[in-house]
């Protein structure tokens, strides 16, 4: 597992404006009931930022490296095996690329996993994360629910 903070999800709306597509009110013109919802306050200097959810590549990526590593193979070796290029599995064990359905079901195939058992070890890993995290290195409010790609 890489000594790396894992990256933090961005939520973007895409709430269509209204009226018609492709067109914007004025704000004068927007129904008072749409008020922006207020942002939540910045933390003062010196306390504790709030805690960061691990993403899903980031998890998926560090079972695949470390099943890759406990069978003591090398990316190459198994890049070939599931026919995808050698930088971009490097990129899905690092959580840098969030990768297909089929991506993954080769990369785990490769490895001698079902898919079915890499979503497993994975939902382990979120699992072992957040009893890390229970245990004071943070409070994460996640219960070790497991989303299936």
């Amino acid at each position: 597992m890489s000594n790396q903070a894992p990256n933090e999800a961005r939520v973007i709306p895409l709430r269509p404006p209204a009226g018609r597509p492709g067109t914007a009110r004025p704000a004068s013109e927007r129904p008072a009931t749409t008020a922006p919802r207020p942002r939540p306050a910045a933390p003062a200097p010196g306390e504790p930022h709030a805690p960061k959810e691990p993403l899903w590549r980031d998890l998926v990526g560090d079972v695949l490296r470390r099943e890759r590593l406990a069978q003591e193979r090398t990316l190459k070796e198994v890049a070939d095996e599931a026919r995808i290029s050698m930088p971009y599995l490097s990129e899905v064990e690092r959580g840098r690329k969030e990768a297909s359905s089929e991506v993954l079901a080769a990369a785990a195939h490769a490895l001698g996993l079902g898919l079915g058992e890499l979503l497993s070890l994975t939902q382990g890993e979120l699992t072992r994360r957040r009893a890390d995290r229970s245990r004071g290195r943070s409070t994460a409010p996640y219960n070790g629910l497991c989303l299936v790609a």
